[in-house]
Formats: structure tokens, C-alpha cells, sequence
């Protein structure tokens, strides 16, 4: 005979399992550019703030996803979404490897980040609703370390893979594996019964209710605890995603000397001790029963490590390999603050309020990364290669690196105002 509570284990399993797969393809998308960064350039003969305008696309509609996305897994779950979400990236995919100009590869970037921006806050959702809260911090870490096998192949494998078969054979391909994965989804996923708590129900199915959808919303958006975590999130997320997702690699190569392959492994090592760092950072606040302390510390060394890539010091080879997993370990510090969100609002609005918090670090990586690259054109000096791309100087990407050093800077003091939670849920209502 079956054990009933093994088969329910067992289906979570499967479901997160799939989520998780999607997730891994997100994080890919959302890192392609930095590996294919002088592909593009060539195919499109674009500037800087050109290039960082197509890369932060994905971020700009991903960052306006968020808190749909947080009501819709609150409100209808995260199956159906989750379905759309790959059919829309896929298409999404599929018109940009495809894309003959400019303006087309922008319209892919738009609806390839539409696709993917729900697949985070579903997996949130689902790990919320359907395990221990306990250990919401280490599922999260370990989600994030698998997801993050996206990242690493959006770097020196990608850069590999570009230069044998071209970058848009890869995103024909993916457009195909995101339908799949969207389907998985769908076949896999079980709704939970606290879509149904939180809202009206008609005939044992969720109702969107528009009144408590907009009361829940403004109860994250007013509670001061939110903002100290969107800070953070702002500040260290935002910086990182427009470094190691598109100018590392350009920085590395040009004022540091590297070949393209030696800068896309420095790339590969920051997200492979980010994907180490989630698990690290979780587990050890988890234990510890603490948030503030890790998210203090870590936010802080993270900061540091950025003054010395402004100083511009030439550094052996196998230090700017260790500073740059050092990097990518404190960098995810700021995992802990979508923990802290939920613990710090409604337990049934933890799909809006981790939602709000995401959308501090999309926002600032879809401002970023086009600003970087304006300030860098601001003091181009005239400089083009024999194909007629512009040609950076050292001091360009300097100017660039001053405004996500500052990022990373005001991050570090947000975590100071964080409030401790004790790894559980605290809040209460106002009265």
C-alpha cells in the first residue's frame, strides 16, 4: 500500500523540480548578453549605451513583472503562468536569434524577459506554501545553486559555443526548450489550497478579487520593514547583475588586458561561487536562526572587494580568480532578503511582498546597465577597431564602475536598517 504522505513529498518534489529547470533557462537569458557582448556588437554595430539598452530590456519588463507576478501566484497560482511564461519566452527566443536589426533583437530581449519574469516568484511561491518556513532560507539557496548552472553556461560555455556555431542557433534552440519547460510546468505543478484562502472562491476554483488584491498590495507597500530589504536588494542585486551580466567581460578584456576566454571564465567562477554563496548564505542563517548579522557582514565585504577594481591595480592571475569567486559568494547575501520579506509581511502575501523586494534589484539592473554604458560614451575619445565597433579605454570603464561601486556602497548601509525576524514570521497586524 502507497503512503499517502510519500506520494504528496514526492509531487512537491517534482513540482519544484521543474520550476527549478525553468529557472535555470531564466538564468541564462538573463545573463547571454556578457558572453556574446562583442557577438552583438559586430551583428548589430551598436554603441555602448546601445548595447546596454538591449541587454537591460530583459531587466526593464522583468522589473514591471514583478508585482503582477506576486498577485497573480497569490491569487491564481503559479500554474498557469508558469505555461504562458514559456510560450511567451519562447516566442520571445526564437525572434532573436532570428533578429536582422536592432530594433527586432529589442523586441525579443522585451518578450523573452516577460516570459521568464514569473518564473522566480512561482518558485517562491511554491517553496512558501508547500514546505517547512524553517527551511525557506536553504531551499531557497539550494534552488538558486542549481538555477545558477544557467548563469555559469552564460558565460565562458556560451562565449565557446558562439564563436563554433553563432549565438543564434543557441536562442533558436531555447526558444523550443522554453515551450517545453512551460508544458512541464503545466503537467506537473499542483495548485495549493492557499490560492483559494486568500481570495474569493467560486466552485472550489480561485477568484480574482481586485479589492483584496489592492488591500494586500498597499499592506507590503506600507509596512516600513519592506524598504530596508528593497534597498538592499537595489543595491547589491542591481550592481550585480549589470556587472557580471554584460560589462565584466568588456572590462576584463579591455582594462585588464584578458583574452575573451580568460575574461568569460573569471565571469563563469563569479556566478559559480554566486550559485555556492546562495547555499553558504542560506544554511548559515538558518542555523545561526539570524538574518541581520549575515546580511550586515557579507553586504559589507561585497562593497570593499569593488575599491579594488576602482583602483585599477593589475593583479596576478590566480588573485583576480579568487577575488572574483569571493565576489560572487558575498554577493549572495541579498538572497536573504526575499526571507526577509516574507517573514516580515502576511504569511499569504509572501508571492507579493518577496515580489516587491525582487523588483528593487530588476529595477536597478534595468537602470544600470544603459547608464554605465552612458557615462562610458561620454568619455570615449574617438577610438574604433578595424570593424568599425567603438574601442573603450581603461578610464572608460573606470567612469562606468564609479556608479555600480556606489550601488553596491548604499546596499551595504540599507542592511543596517533591516529588521532581525529570527528566521520566523513576525508580523502582526497595525492595532
Amino acid at each position: 500500500m502507497t503512503d499517502p504522505g510519500r506520494q504528496l513529498r514526492r509531487r512537491r518534489a517534482q513540482g519544484l523540480a521543474i520550476v527549478v529547470a525553468a529557472y535555470v533557462l531564466s538564468f541564462f537569458q538573463r545573463f547571454a548578453p556578457a558572453g556574446i557582448a562583442q557577438d552583438l556588437i559586430a551583428a548589430f554595430n551598436t554603441t555602448a549605451s546601445s548595447l546596454g539598452v538591449l541587454a537591460a530590456t530583459y531587466f526593464y519588463v522583468y522589473t514591471l513583472m514583478q508585482v503582477p507576478t506576486g498577485i497573480l501566484v497569490d491569487t491564481l497560482g503559479p500554474r498557469l503562468i508558469l505555461l504562458l511564461g514559456g510560450g511567451i519566452g519562447g516566442a520571445g527566443s526564437l525572434l532573436f536569434g532570428l533578429a536582422p536589426t536592432l530594433d527586432l533583437a529589442l523586441l525579443g530581449r522585451t518578450l523573452i524577459g516577460l516570459g521568464v519574469s514569473v518564473t522566480f516568484i512561482a518558485m517562491l511561491k511554491i517553496i512558501a506554501v508547500s514546505f517547512d518556513e524553517r527551511r525557506f532560507a536553504s531551499l531557497v539557496g539550494v534552488s538558486m545553486l542549481i538555477g545558477n548552472l544557467g548563469s555559469v553556461l552564460a558565460g565562458a560555455p556560451l562565449s565557446w559555443l558562439a564563436q563554433i556555431t553563432g549565438w543564434r542557433g543557441i536562442f533558436v534552440g531555447l526558444a523550443l526548450l522554453s515551450v517545453l519547460l512551460g508544458i512541464g510546468c503545466w503537467w506537473l505543478l499542483r495548485e495549493h489550497s492557499d490560492a483559494a484562502e486568500s481570495l474569493s472562491v467560486t466552485d472550489g476554483k480561485p477568484r480574482f478579487d481586485r479589492t483584496v488584491v489592492i488591500s494586500g498590495l498597499l499592506t507590503v507597500l506600507r509596512n516600513r520593514d519592506t524598504w530596508p530589504v528593497v534597498c538592499v536588494n537595489f543595491g547589491i542585486c542591481g550592481s550585480f547583475f549589470a556587472f557580471a551580466g554584460l560589462w565584466a567581460t568588456p572590462f576584463l578584456t579591455t582594462a585588464h588586458g584578458m583574452t575573451r576566454a580568460v575574461a568569460a571564465n573569471h565571469v563563469s567562477l563569479y556566478f559559480a561561487g554566486f550559485a555556492l554563496g546562495c547555499v553558504f548564505v542560506g544554511t548559515l542563517s538558518d542555523r545561526l536562526g539570524r538574518r541581520k548579522p549575515v546580511l550586515v557582514a557579507s553586504t559589507h565585504l561585497y562593497a570593499l572587494i569593488w575599491l579594488v577594481w576602482l583602483s585599477g591595480a593589475a593583479l596576478p592571475l590566480a588573485a583576480s580568480y579568487l577575488l572574483f569567486a569571493l565576489m560572487g559568494v558575498v554577493t549572495a547575501s541579498f538572497t536573504l532578503t526575499w526571507a526577509c520579506a516574507k517573514e516580515l509581511n502576511p504569511p499569504l502575501l509572501s508571492g507579493m511582498s518577496t515580489s516587491v523586494t525582487n523588483m528593487g534589484g530588476f529595477l536597478a539592473a534595468a537602470i544600470l546597465q544603459p547608464l554605465v554604458g552612458w557615462v562610458m560614451d561620454q568619455t570615449w575619445q574617438g577610438g574604433v577597431t578595424a570593424g568599425g565597433a567603438r574601442l573603450y579605454t581603461p578610464a572608460d570603464f573606470h567612469a562606468g564602475l564609479l556608479l555600480l561601486a556606489a550601488m553596491a556602497g548604499l546596499g551595504a548601509l540599507a542592511s543596517w536598517r533591516i529588521r532581525e525576524t529570527g528566521c520566523r514570521n513576525i508580523w502582526r497586524p497595525v492595532g
